[in-house]
């Protein structure tokens, strides 16, 4: 879905799964530190808008997600995931429940799936689950924001600013009072910093949430059954996940970043040596220099010399070995 906000001034479209909103207006790194001193927006109409609504929606949802939600509070934001029979992450949402309607943002595109299967689950229960992306665009406020909230909107408050569920009609209007706009490619170097893995980006076919440090955030350890839970409780229980996050820090002398899935090695190793890992999401940071989130095996030694194609990276530990 095209956003009105790419007619601003300096807009440059995003390309890939972001595409449909603004990679950035003109100054990337002032987008960048304007989100980190409180101030802008970023536009995340792209995104999948779902909700789902009826008395049941609460228990029916806890039975379905990694996260207990049974008695998630009103205005309360949390995170969840779906994980397939064998414990692999198919879908994050990021939710919030306003005391009628369940509301929750996902991944550009990903929606239709989700509703699929939210919708196969639903045999007796008294919930309606509806796509509502045509309708609502997600606008983000950066932690620190003093930025008017319309009433209308559905708002999900986090430690990292708050996510506003805005009728898509209201985006332009809201937008021309609420600048300055910020694009996504500032949002995201902010979520590495963060170090906040993201579906697809940190993800592949066969992550499991151990890897990512959702354990806690998005995965709850005593609540009860949901698919895939097995698989949690025996890495949690009696084992360690293959691979584990970690935060790069790249040579800055190097002109280009390197891309989602580039093979790391051990520098000791030489250029043919054996890959140990991969570039999950790279970005240029405003104080930090080039950075990225990267997937590594578990044993890789946490003072390994490591190297991204030719470029060294310095490793710093996100989820432990």
């Amino acid at each position: 879905m095209k956003s009105p906000l790419l007619s601003l001034p300096g807009a440059v479209p995003a390309e890939g799964v972001d595409e449909g909103v603004a990679a950035h207006y003109g100054d990337l790194f002032r987008e960048q530190r304007a989100l980190a001193d409180g101030t802008g927006f970023v536009d995340l109409s792209h995104r999948g808008v779902v909700t789902v609504t009826g008395e049941d929606r609460l228990s029916w949802l806890h039975l379905l997600l990694t996260q207990h939600v049974s008695d998630l509070p009103t205005g309360e934001a949390t995170e969840a995931l779906i994980l397939s029979a064998h414990g692999h992450i198919e879908h994050a949402l990021y939710l919030v429940d306003d005391g009628t309607t369940v509301w929750a943002h996902v991944e550009p595109g990903t929606q239709d799936a989700l509703v699929a299967y939210l919708e196969s689950m639903k045999f007796f229960n008294r919930v309606d689950v509806t796509d509502r992306t045509a309708e609502f665009a997600v606008v983000h406020l950066p932690a620190g924001s003093i930025a008017e909230v319309p009433g209308e909107a559905v708002v999900r408050e986090t430690a990292y600013g708050r996510d506003l569920f805005l009728p898509r009609t209201d985006l332009e209007s809201y937008a021309e009072k609420s600048g300055p706009p910020v694009g996504i490619l500032a949002y995201e170097a902010l979520r590495v910093e963060h170090h906040r893995p993201r579906l697809g980006f940190e993800t592949d076919h066969r992550t499991i949430p151990h890897e990512l440090g959702w354990i806690g955030t998005a995965v709850h350890l005593q609540k009860g059954c949901y698919r895939g839970q097995e698989t949690v409780a025996r890495v949690q229980n009696l084992g360690k996940p293959p691979r584990r996050l970690v935060f790069l820090h790249l040579d800055g002398s190097e002109v280009h970043l390197p891309p989602a899935g580039t093979d790391i090695r051990l520098a000791d190793d030489g250029p043919d040596g054996r890959k140990i890992g991969f570039v999950t999401t790279s970005v240029r940071h405003h104080e930090l220099g080039p950075v990225a989130l990267a997937l590594v095996k578990r044993n890789v030694p946490l003072d390994a010399r490591l190297v991204v194609d030719t470029t060294a990276a310095a490793q710093e530990v996100v989820v432990e070995p």
